[in-house]
């Protein structure tokens, strides 16, 4: 049945290439099971934005896990999917605000039924075809210029949440120099580990990064039982906005968090208005450049692609579109394809049942949920994630055509902005 359904020695593949490139790709983008619930709900940033993180935390999974599979058994392809960084950050950071200016007390609400609405017209656009002349209208060198300048923002978030740099009357920001702060030994050793882990092409490293921060917080509470998330002499001197402390998960293993707080919430008719439609198309503008810009990297290196083109590439673009529709429903911010999917590829993953192998393991995730809530309330455990993703997402940079200042100085107002 295996065979018949993904054609596995027509891709010269097997079925234990299969599952350890699954197994691969879960380990490098796991990290946004802990961050995407911590960033959603405000615990990361210290506020509330009004999500439940631990409801966030199953549609995180859920989402995920019914995405991937659809892109397995729908497009066959071994790419994976899930809440996408950068459109968690603009959902937090401009759409959240955004409603609140416009007088909507609901404002997580309509920033769900912004992304919903947004999914919905991704896949109406995929099914017609419209899809690539949208795309092919933007210069590649805007398009790098956003993914690099969003980049450059989920890097400063992190360091800013993890108090490396803190808030400065002078100089806006300034680096925090009290080093004997436990928040910034746990974020330099989770972030050296990640980098070292990255540099030395081990499989994981972000997750690897976050498991030794973690370990080193626990350390430091068994050591400094009483002592906050930051000293607060450091705090008092640097302004630092950590608000948290850490503490120990209540378990190990529970049944998933309700969705109740969050399933089917998103106010739609809000999301409408003419206050929030820009945002509509600002969510469907990011989620085309990463699900087209993941789907031609990782399939230019499977060798799936013919002439230039993508077999099935309809198919993959209604799978990810099918993701963020699911996901809004569900609570959580757009879903799209992971360019992680690429590290499963270089396992030897070629089939749909790499997805399926990622899917089963985001739904065994759900079961850790006191694990999840202890490493995501804690910002300096994930704020490693965000720099190292912020830097990675900077190669960008040198694919913008530099010398044609009609091409760089928009791209590069972008990168600033």
């Amino acid at each position: 049945m295996i065979e018949q359904l993904f054609k596995l020695s027509e891709h010269k593949t097997t079925v234990r290439t299969e599952v350890l490139a699954g197994l691969t790709t879960f380990l490098t983008m796991a990290y946004i099971i802990f961050v995407q619930p911590a960033v959603l709900s405000g615990k990361m940033f210290g506020t509330d934005t009004g999500l439940d993180f631990g409801a966030v935390t199953t549609a995180t999974c859920v989402s995920a896990a019914l995405a991937t599979a659809i892109m397995a058994l729908y497009a066959r392809y071994p790419i994976a999917q899930a809440p996408g960084m950068g459109e968690n950050f603009f959902f937090v950071f401009s759409a959240l605000p955004a409603a609140a200016a416009a007088g909507f007390s609901n404002g997580w609400q309509v920033a769900l039924g912004v992304v919903f609405v947004s999914g919905v017209l991704f896949l109406i656009l995929s099914l017609v075809g419209l899809r690539e002349l949208i795309f092919n209208a933007i210069s590649p060198s805007l398009k790098n210029g956003i993914a690099a300048g969003i980049g450059l923002f989920i890097a400063f978030i992190g360091l800013q949440q993890a108090g490396v740099i803190v808030k400065d009357p002078g100089t806006a920001v300034k680096l925090n120099t009290h080093f004997a702060s436990p928040d910034l030994i746990v974020f330099f050793v989770g972030m050296l580990t990640t980098a070292i882990l990255h540099a030395r092409r081990v499989r994981g490293s972000i997750l690897w990064g976050i498991i030794a921060a973690t370990v080193l917080a626990c350390l430091l509470k068994f050591a400094l039982p009483h002592m906050p998330a930051g000293m607060s002499s450091a705090r008092d001197v640097s302004e630092s906005i950590l608000n948290t402390r850490f503490e120990f998960a209540t378990g190990l293993v529970a049944l998933p968090p309700s969705l109740g707080p969050t399933f089917l919430k998103m106010d739609v008719a809000h999301a409408l208005t003419p206050a929030m439609l820009p945002f509509v198309f600002i969510f469907l503008f990011m989620l085309t450049f990463d699900t087209i810009g993941t789907l031609i990297g990782v399939c230019e290196q499977a060798g799936f692609m013919r002439d230039n083109r993508l077999p099935r590439a309809k198919q993959a673009m209604v799978s990810d579109a099918i993701g963020t529709v699911a996901g809004a429903v569900l609570g959580t911010s757009t879903v799209t394809s992971f360019i992680e999917s690429a590290a499963g590829v270089e396992t030897g993953g070629r089939t749909g049942l790499t997805g399926l192998v990622v899917a089963a393991l985001f739904l065994v995730a759900l079961f850790f949920s006191p694990l999840i809530a202890m490493i995501g309330a804690y910002p300096p455990i994930t704020a490693p994630a965000l720099t190292i993703v912020g830097a990675m997402m900077m190669q960008n940079v040198a694919k913008i055509e530099w010398k044609d200042y009609t091409e760089s100085i928009p791209a590069f107002l972008i990168i600033i902005g």
